[in-house]
């Protein structure tokens, strides 16, 4: 084991943010414990907190490595004086893996080819209306990160939902980050910040106020971040989780821009072995 970042460099496979260099910074500014953990067939990124050691949307492994070698893996991984969970990025089942949780789907948008013709039909009119109106909006301004993880919080407040701590999104490489703002008379009434890793970036939080949800604000800011984060070479975007039963709006957001859904496999407690 070593206390190391991912390389998110190498090729321009999908990377989750959990298993990425950012993340590790990340996470240690938040007082977690990273470790880098070489396997064979693949590595893992670990956070550790406490007597709970936590393996997010991993280990990343080459291709070819079978389910048993892989469970060999993560029970080898619980090999410590305390509790192991693990979300795999693919399905991995047996002996010795406890399903916690069901898995969840994250929509995935394939950046290479015609994007605009992969659009859904309602998202595809949605944006020409804003391109119409002649939106514009400003990027990577100095303190667009503070202000917007101010207004996520008081969003995810009077929503009810659960959203990550904001010294973890403080705590993220500024050279990572690529953020968006839209004004209405003056004022940031809108914003999105992605987290760029290797050939991968990860949708990371948003904020709209009233005066942009009715004009299809974030569905030009998002093609405006995709069309920019494609020119620098990311592959894969990331949009995040989709729950059709508990947000489905916000569902048919993310799949209307033509993306795919991932399967993740089960959250899993690991016995040792």
């Amino acid at each position: 084991m070593v206390n190391a970042a991912m390389d998110t460099d190498a090729n321009d496979a999908f990377l989750p943010l959990q298993q990425s260099a950012p993340y590790a910074a990340a996470a240690r500014l938040s007082g977690a414990r990273v470790i880098e953990v070489d396997l064979v067939g693949g590595r893992a990124l670990v956070v550790e907190r406490g007597r709970v050691r936590l393996i997010s949307r991993g280990p990343v492994w080459v291709a070819g490595v079978g389910v048993a070698d892989r469970r060999r893996a993560l029970r080898r991984l619980a090999r410590w004086p305390g509790v192991t969970v693990v979300t795999p990025e693919a399905a991995v089942a047996g002996l010795g893996l406890i399903p916690l949780v069901t898995p969840m789907h994250h929509a995935v948008w394939d950046l290479a080819g015609d994007l605009r013709a992969g659009l859904g039909a309602k998202w595809r009119n949605r944006l020409a209306g804003g391109e119409r109106r002649g939106l514009g909006f400003d990027r990577d301004r100095e303190g667009a990160l503070s202000a917007l993880i101010e207004a996520e919080a008081a969003q995810h407040r009077a929503r009810r939902y659960q959203a990550l701590p904001a010294g973890f999104s403080a705590g993220l490489p500024q050279d990572c980050l690529r953020l968006w703002e839209w004004r209405w008379q003056g004022q940031v009434a809108a914003a999105m910040c992605f987290v760029r890793h290797g050939a991968t970036a990860s949708y990371h939080m948003a904020w709209a106020g009233p005066a942009a949800r009715g004009l299809a604000v974030h569905q030009a800011m998002l093609w405006q971040a995709a069309l920019a984060l494609r020119g620098e070479g990311v592959r894969w975007l990331d949009l995040g989780s989709v729950n059709t039963e508990d947000a489905p709006g916000l569902a048919a957001f993310k799949l209307g821009t033509g993306a795919g859904l991932r399967r993740l496999g089960a959250t899993l407690l690991v016995l040792p072995g």
